[in-house]
């Protein structure tokens, strides 16, 4: 559609409402970099930190950071490919209910994962406790489960739906015909799987891997909890026990070129994806056939399928049971519902606001092509990708700069004291999530109604409210759905910017964990895994009507 003034439904004042908006999302990623250009005296104390971190323990945030995202790598890439070719292109009994229980690790956040192999997995676990009572021995049976290693080991089964998501698609759109056509010119299994079936998947397996290596840089349960030295254990070290904030906004800088680099992997891998598949694509590819597998290949298959799920999902919640059933006359029933209630306001009142917003950008790019209302949707949709550790740094840096500026606004009480601070931190972070759902809604809308809708005199909110509202109330819900799940789960943000006595699950649940309280600590734990499986359950009857 054409750029026209009449088809612009903002006015000037609400044109710069919305350039204040992004610019309140944005402030984050500007303040912290803003913190490498201090004037007078600060200029040198940032130069000398830097040099201090540079030889003491920034080689090992960094060395540790890039071991792990490469194991991370190397795990997600072969797991989530790997499911994904054999639900794709292999037919055996089982196939349909493995395409969706391949998703149940979604559900599971990292750090829950990580407090449940811990405790079964440690020294005084009950596996090694019955093992050495068995074997007579004295020592360690297994080798230490906190470590770079057994952090990867997390990531990867958490992480590698992401990749296999993304390679189910790819290899669903048009891999199946063109491995048939393939098998009929001659060419054996394996090589229809080395010259058709991996290059295809390529693109979608760099897309997966670079979202994985985003959540990795982003974490913050599983690092504390293990003890690795990464970025985002160091941010929060630097600026809660060393009270060093140039320090904290430095490291935070070095992940968010990290997390930039990834994030053009990803849009690099997408474009390319793009190009992979063609608008008849699918054309054909229903009559083709995927291999039987029988015999020993059919166990082949459920174990290389069962096996992420049992890691991932259901061995999770076994190990969490068995705390939780074994203090079940002790567990804070009281505070659990106060606990409860606090996350699941906070999150309501993030996806309420986080679609609000979402609507009016996706609003805004589908009546004007405006370079600048385009700009303001691509800079809200990159919310996501922003660790929680710089969004924290880059929210508490001004806050601080405006209360040394005038005490009398009582600026920081207003951010770390009351709501105002974390919903805004949320914000930041998950209106992307709540903006690609509507955008997706909106792709489904033709722009005929949009005509049709300003021939017959209608403004552009009445064409909101009255058109587009009645046909995207199921992504409006989609994308609420999502926030607030994604804000139940949410860790960092919420561990720093929460009110006074206002826990969550996801901080009760790391405080408990820390503590070596992991019996108290299963019950949040697992009532986040039930609010996790909701999307999922969502997702998987989405993938399930699209293969119809």
């Amino acid at each position: 559609m054409a750029t026209m003034p009449h088809l612009f439904f903002l006015s000037n004042l609400s044109r710069w409402a919305l350039l204040l908006l992004i610019a309140a999302l944005m402030l984050p990623v500007l303040a912290v970099l803003a913190s490498w250009w201090p004037a007078g005296d600060s200029g040198a104390q940032a130069v000398a930190i830097l040099r201090e971190m540079a030889s003491t323990v920034l080689p090992d945030y960094v060395g540790t950071t890039l071991l792990l995202c490469l194991l991370v790598t190397v795990g997600v890439a072969l797991v989530g490919l790997s499911t994904a070719i054999v639900v794709t292109l292999f037919e055996f009994p089982g196939r349909r209910f493995l395409e969706w229980a391949l998703l149940l690790p979604l559900a599971m956040p990292a750090y829950v994962v990580a407090y449940a192999y811990t405790d079964f997995l440690q020294f005084s676990g009950p596996l090694q406790t019955g093992l050495r009572s068995a074997l007579g021995l004295q020592g360690r049976v297994f080798p230490e489960v906190r470590n770079v290693a057994g952090a990867a080991w997390v990531f990867t089964f958490t992480l590698y739906p992401y990749v296999y998501l993304l390679a189910r698609t790819a290899l669903g759109e048009r891999t199946v015909h063109l491995m048939e056509a393939a098998r009929l010119m001659g060419a054996p299994l394996r090589r229809r799987m080395r010259e058709v079936a991996l290059p295809l998947a390529r693109p979608a397996v760099a897309a997966g891997v670079a979202l994985a290596l985003m959540e990795t840089l982003a974490d913050f349960g599983v690092s504390s909890y293990f003890g690795i030295q990464t970025f985002t254990a160091g941010i929060y070290k630097a600026w809660l026990s060393m009270d060093n904030r140039i320090a904290a906004a430095q490291l935070a800088t070095l992940l968010l070129v990290l997390v930039a680099v990834l994030l053009g992997l990803e849009r690099r891998a997408q474009h390319r994806m793009r190009f992979a598949v063609t608008k008849g694509a699918r054309a054909g590819s229903a009559d083709a056939q995927t291999v039987r597998l029988v015999g020993r290949q059919r166990i082949g298959a459920w174990l290389l399928c069962g096996t992420p799920i049992l890691m991932g999902f259901v061995l999770p919640i076994l190990f969490m049971l068995r705390p939780l059933s074994a203090d079940w006359g002790a567990l804070p029933w009281s505070r659990f519902g106060e606990w409860a209630f606090n996350s699941m306001r906070l999150a309501a009142m993030t996806a309420a606001l986080a679609v609000a917003v979402a609507l009016m950008l996706a609003f805004s790019v589908r009546r004007s092509d405006h370079w600048a209302v385009r700009a303001a949707a691509q800079l809200a949709s990159l919310g996501y990708a922003i660790p929680g550790a710089v969004v924290v740094v880059g929210l508490l840096l001004p806050v601080g700069w405006l209360q040394a500026w005038a005490p009398d606004w009582q600026v920081g009480y207003w951010v770390t004291a009351t709501a105002v601070g974390i919903v805004w931190a949320y914000l930041v972070r998950f209106c992307a999530v709540a903006l690609q759902a509507l955008q997706s809604g909106y792709a489904r809308l033709p722009l005929s109604l949009d005509e049709s809708a300003r021939m017959l005199g209608a403004s552009g909110l009445q064409t909101l409210a009255r058109v587009h509202w009645p046909l995207l109330h199921r992504s409006v819900a989609v994308a609420a759905l999502l926030v607030f799940v994604d804000v139940m789960k949410e860790l960092p943000v919420t561990l720093v910017l929460r009110p006074f006595n206002s826990d969550t699950l996801a901080v009760v649940a790391y405080q408990l964990a820390r503590d070596e309280r992991l019996g108290e600590a299963a019950l949040p734990c697992l009532a986040l895994v039930l609010v996790g499986l909701i999307p999922v359950i969502l997702l998987s009857r989405t993938l399930q009507g699209a293969d119809r």
